[in-house]
């Protein structure tokens, strides 16, 4: 088994404002699910709300998590798809259009990668930049919904995409931090798109769903429908918040508030009984006070009230409020408190439940987790060739057209029942 084979080994790395996990994984002959080999998790000092701030911090925390990942699977971290986030990334639809190259009227690779980088030409400003852009569907002389226009044929082409752009100054920051700490970047990945891929199945996104990753200081948002990807955005709100809040309600330390928040936490405060109360000086010898657990739960069913709110508004914008029969999958670690379920599916009138990573082998037990999504996501995301990666100004290599071109077809195996 060469495990040193470059192009066998998958990692991912998920930079996230808590922890930097590194997933080391394995292609495996004939069959789509990675074989997970290592994980590496390590505390994340140098991000806050998915972004860089200290960058000498931040290398630090990707040498430990990539240390641990290579003491567990024995596979030096060289390369890596790496998640970007943070709430100055969105995403836009836009459209793109071209004429048919060929005289015979076939429709080729020149057209397809034609189509999509006119569909990049977008008003912008110029301290951003554009990360990827999806296609979600072509039409060719009026007749829409077409998948694949490879081999087909007509006079014009469009293609309707969905384009990721970010501040530029971030990118380079975070490329900057991975590349410093020994290790090439196979791609950029949006970390909502890599949560989604990881977590959702092919008949949740023809349905119509809305996938919820809840990290410590944001929480990314995608909702797919018809198997196209409609929407995905960033929210600067997330379990840290929760935390600052408790910290703020209690008059208690901040690890303190995190403690209480893992252990007694709920946003179920309508079942608890006022007379159910925490002695804090119990949990902490140095700290004191008493309060209900009631109180508690009010604390932080205030701000998920808040942070679901946020969500629906978003559906609102493209008209799918109330409106996606597979409902809402929660996924990062805020979405493992308690009455979490319950609260989306109140608040948003969806069905909900908790997402997953699910297609693996190896020592999935690690990774077993709604807090893994991400990751997990990063090393499934190259299985499928997924993706059009047109980052141009950070110092990451761009890929050939002929590497574009081979990926344009692989895209439609995520966005597409």
């Amino acid at each position: 088994m060469n495990f040193m084979s470059r192009s066998n080994i998958l990692i991912g790395i998920d930079i996230g404002s808590s922890l930097i996990r590194t997933v080391i994984s394995q292609k495996q002959g004939g069959e789509s699910k990675p074989l997970i080999l290592g994980v590496g998790i390590a505390p994340s000092l140098g991000v806050n709300n998915g972004v860089i701030v200290d960058i000498e911090e931040t290398i630090s925390a990707i040498n430990k998590s990539k240390e641990l990942a290579e003491q567990t699977s024995g596979v030096p971290v060289e390369h890596a798809f790496i998640s970007i986030n943070g709430s100055h990334l969105s995403s836009q639809p836009s459209k793109g259009v071209v004429a048919v190259s060929r005289a015979d009227g076939e429709i080729s690779e020149e057209d397809i990668a034609r189509v999509i980088n006119a569909s990049q030409a977008i008003s912008m400003p110029s301290n951003k930049e554009i990360i990827a852009v999806i296609p979600c569907n072509y039409i060719i002389d009026e007749q829409d919904q077409i998948k694949d226009p490879m081999g087909m044929n007509g006079v014009r082409l469009e293609v309707s995409s969905l384009v990721i752009e970010g501040m530029a100054p971030f990118i380079k920051n975070l490329s900057k931090c991975v590349q410093r700490a020994g290790i090439d970047i196979d791609d950029l990945v949006f970390s909502p798109l890599a949560a989604a891929k990881s977590v959702l199945t092919k008949r949740q996104k023809e349905l119509g769903v809305v996938v919820i990753d809840i990290g410590k200081g944001t929480t990314g948002v995608s909702v797919y429908e018809d198997g196209n990807i409609l929407h995905s955005v960033v929210i600067p709100i997330g379990s840290g918040h929760i935390t600052n809040d408790i910290a703020i309600g209690l008059r208690i330390s901040i690890d303190l508030a995190e403690k209480i928040k893992l252990e007694y936490g709920t946003v179920k405060s309508k079942e608890l009984a006022k007379k159910d109360k925490i002695d804090i000086s119990k949990i902490d010898s140095n700290e004191e006070g008493i309060f209900t657990r009631k109180y508690l739960a009010e604390i932080i069913e205030a701000r998920v009230e808040e942070i679901f709110f946020i969500v629906d508004k978003e559906l609102k914008k493209i008209d799918k409020s109330g409106m996606l029969p597979a409902g809402s999958v929660l996924t990062g670690g805020g979405a493992k408190m308690q009455g979490m379920v319950s609260m989306a599916k109140e608040k948003l009138r969806l069905p909900s439940q908790i997402g997953i990573p699910t297609e693996l082998n190896g020592i999935i037990d690690k990774v077993d987790d709604p807090s893994f999504a991400t990751v997990i996501g990063l090393i499934m995301w190259e299985t499928d060739e997924n993706g059009v990666f047109v980052q141009q100004d950070s110092g990451l290599k761009m890929p050939h057209l002929r590497d574009i071109l081979q990926k344009i077809r692989g895209v439609f195996k995520t966005f597409l029942p």
